[in-house]
């Protein structure tokens, strides 16, 4: 069944959409990435955070050897230059890439409950 909107009411409706992707998105975001992090202690996994505003969604992690771990930049000297990191530097951007495909079906879905 189709649903009818008033053109004044597209940008409200699918406001609404976007941010109910937003959050979704950011979730599975911060969940993957979680997931592919590395556990020696469980600070690294536990320091991840995510903000939601209405059409931003972010994730960090404030833990000071999450740059060197995650991304293989600023390694500490004690490493010799070589990054610790099980999964390859630069997973979480790596995973927000994967997303984009997985962020097009859950739109298809959110805008499929209307």
């Amino acid at each position: 069944m189709t649903r009818k909107i008033k053109i004044t009411q597209i940008a409200d409706h699918m406001g609404t959409e976007v941010q109910q992707l937003v959050v979704a998105t950011t979730l599975e975001w911060e969940r993957r990435v979680k997931e592919k992090t590395p556990v020696r202690t469980g600070n690294l996994v536990n320091g991840w955070q995510h903000t939601i505003e209405p059409f931003l969604g972010e994730i960090t992690n404030p833990v000071e050897y999450a740059e060197p771990v995650c991304f293989g930049n600023n390694l500490p000297s004690s490493w010799g230059g070589v990054p610790r990191s099980s999964p390859p530097p630069g997973f979480p951007e790596l995973i927000g890439k994967e997303l984009e495909a997985w962020s097009k079906t859950q739109y298809r879905r959110i805008v499929a409950k209307d």
